[in-house]
């Protein structure tokens, strides 16, 4: 058993008569290592991507409710009115009237 574990710590494994099919393996491993690695950074950049357009997407939807309401308060009687006072125009005394069309 202690020549066993001094053997594979001497690296004696990578150099005896049968040590191609530990390379294989070595080989093997280290690869799915680099596919792993990979795989996980570009796990990790689609995470800050959504991060980062989650951002955007409350910034947008904040300057839509700001335009929103400003058009809102654009839209009001009252400010019309006062818009329209510096051309001279004011709102008509009479309410208007419906105009029926009749056909024969």
């Amino acid at each position: 058993m202690k020549q066993n574990i001094v053997d594979i710590l001497k690296g004696k494994f990578l150099i005896s008569d049968d040590a191609v099919k530990n390379w294989r393996f070595i080989l093997f491993a280290s690869l799915l290592a680099v596919v792993m690695i990979a795989s996980s950074h570009n796990a990790d950049q689609k995470v800050h991507d959504i991060a980062r357009l989650n951002e955007q997407v409350q910034e947008l939807r904040s300057e839509f409710v700001d335009t929103r309401s400003r058009l809102q308060r654009l839209k009001l009687e009252s400010t019309i009115v006062t818009k329209l006072k510096d051309y001279g125009l004011q709102p008509s005394a009479e309410p208007p009237r419906k105009i029926r069309v009749t056909t024969k």
